[in-house]
Formats: structure tokens, C-alpha cells, sequence
């Protein structure tokens, strides 16, 4: 495929080039508009270690996620990996893997695939060249892929009806994503404004953006049991504060202990679903 060029930067390493190289050969359509940007979401309670580090770093490497934790020698990921990039990965250090974001098509403030958390990196320009992308979710065992030069796979997710925390084009990033760089703004939800959140992230050596907030208030959320199951629903009701589902509060509650932090995450999806801001 003599249409396909790797990227420029030094830093896309030899299992990243090649994992770009074989989903380019299996993408079609055209070329991505270049105003579009990645985004990789997450919710904001390692921004310490993102400053310390000065790079987003995969699930191999972190052991964390707000998806499945699967990223681990015979783990789902680690299967999903192999089948997708052709075993460019199999061999390579947890380091070097490719981590995951969402090209925001939909240009959301609150980022591309906000089922994973209130906060996002927005990536450079730059970044969609050394990304590849799968509609949908790469553990639904996806068949259509893109990369940059050649994806069809926008107009997939606009014609398909999916719930609004899964109608993201996944992205994949080959190659280090450092803050300094590659990164844009970190975009935060208001409710983290005044707080451990927001000081760690004035560490970033990257501008600091707030969007329009995610509230959600009992009442609201009592009308949509059947979402993900009354037990969320009673669960949101008392992690509430004063009758009100926030980031901050949903997070707080996520790390104190007294809650699975399987079950908190589908109170955030409640809130994410039925407490976004405008887009």
C-alpha cells in the first residue's frame, strides 16, 4: 500500500509503525479533516502521576482504567491487541503500547468518549497521524478500522443508533503521548475548580480548560431506572450531596472505600448520560 507513510516523529517506534502500517491496510475511505483532534478522557484522580510522568501511559503500563482492567498477558486487551494491529505488540515493553482516546467528530467540550471520565487531554493535530481508529469499541471485536489518510468510519457512527456514551470512533495513539507536546489543554469539569484536582493539574506543563460542567440532580435521576438498574439509581441517591450527582462528588465517593468502585462507575454513567452539559 504505497499510499500509506509513516509518521515523521522519531519517537513512533518500530511495533508502532507497524501496527500503523497494518491497519492502514485494512482502512478505507476518505482522509480524516485535519481540525478534528483525539481526546482521551479519563477521570482526574492521577494527575500527580501525569505530572511526574510527562506522559499518558497505557493500562499495560498504569494497571488502571475506567474500562475494563483487561490489560494484562492474556487478558482481553492483550488478545484484542494482537487480532487488531496484526501481533505488532506482542513482544514489545507495556511502555510502548498504544493507548486510548476517541476522535471527538462530534467536537463535544466535554470530549469524544466522555463514558470514561468528566476530564480529557485534548491531543495535537499531529496526533491523528500516528493514530489508528475502530468503530465500535475494540472489545465489541470490531471489522472496520481507519487511519488517518483513509476512514470511513465517522459516517458508520452517525448512522448507527447507539447510546450516547458509545457512538465514539476509538483511537488509538501509537507512539508516547507527552504532555509538553502532543498535548493541547487538559479540559476539567467545573465541580474539581478550588481543589487537590486543580492544583495538580496547574503542575501540567499544559494550558488548563474548564467545560460546562456535568450536574445531575436526584430527582432527575430517579427517572431513568431502567438505565443501568435501580440499585445505581439508590446508590446515586446516597452519594449525593444536598440532592446533587457531580463529578467531584461521584469521584469522592469512588475513593473512599465505603463503595465498590464497579458500582460508583455506573452511577457515573448515569451522570454522564443524563447530566452532560450542552454540546
Amino acid at each position: 500500500m504505497t499510499w500509506f507513510h509513516a509518521p515523521a516523529d522519531p519517537l513512533v517506534h518500530v511495533p508502532a509503525r507497524r501496527a500503523l502500517a497494518h491497519v492502514a491496510a485494512l482502512s478505507t475511505g476518505e482522509a480524516v479533516d485535519r481540525t478534528l483532534r483525539i481526546t482521551l478522557n479519563f477521570h482526574p484522580h492521577f494527575l500527580h502521576r501525569l505530572a511526574e510522568d510527562g506522559r499518558y501511559l497505557s493500562q499495560f503500563t498504569t494497571g488502571t482504567g475506567n474500562g475494563g482492567l483487561t490489560a494484562h498477558p492474556g487478558g482481553d486487551r492483550h488478545r484484542w491487541e494482537s487480532r487488531i494491529f496484526g501481533g505488532a505488540y506482542d513482544a514489545a515493553p507495556p511502555d510502548t503500547r498504544p493507548v486510548y482516546g476517541a476522535l471527538d467528530f462530534r467536537r463535544r467540550p466535554f470530549g469524544g468518549a466522555h463514558r470514561f471520565g468528566s476530564a480529557h487531554l485534548r491531543l495535537t493535530s499531529a496526533a491523528v497521524e500516528r493514530a489508528t481508529f475502530c468503530y465500535p469499541d475494540s472489545f465489541l471485536e470490531p471489522t472496520d478500522f481507519g487511519v488517518a489518510a483513509r476512514m470511513d468510519l465517522i459516517a458508520r457512527a452517525e448512522a448507527d443508533d447507539q447510546d450516547p456514551l458509545d457512538d465514539y470512533v476509538e483511537a488509538h495513539v501509537h507512539g508516547p503521548v507527552r504532555i509538553a507536546h502532543d498535548v493541547e489543554a487538559l479540559v476539567l469539569d467545573p465541580s474539581h475548580r478550588g481543589t487537590e484536582v486543580e492544583e495538580a493539574a496547574r503542575l501540567l506543563s499544559c494550558p488548563v480548560e474548564w467545560h460546562g460542567g456535568f450536574r445531575l440532580t436526584v430527582e432527575d435521576l430517579r427517572r431513568h431506572p431502567g438505565y443501568r438498574g435501580r440499585e445505581y439509581v439508590e446508590l446515586g441517591a446516597r452519594i449525593a450531596v444536598d440532592g446533587l450527582l457531580d463529578p467531584r462528588i461521584v469521584q469522592d465517593a469512588a475513593g473512599s472505600g465505603r463503595y465498590d468502585p464497579q458500582d460508583v462507575k455506573k452511577v457515573w454513567h448515569c451522570l454522564a448520560r443524563f447530566g452532560a452539559p450542552d454540546a
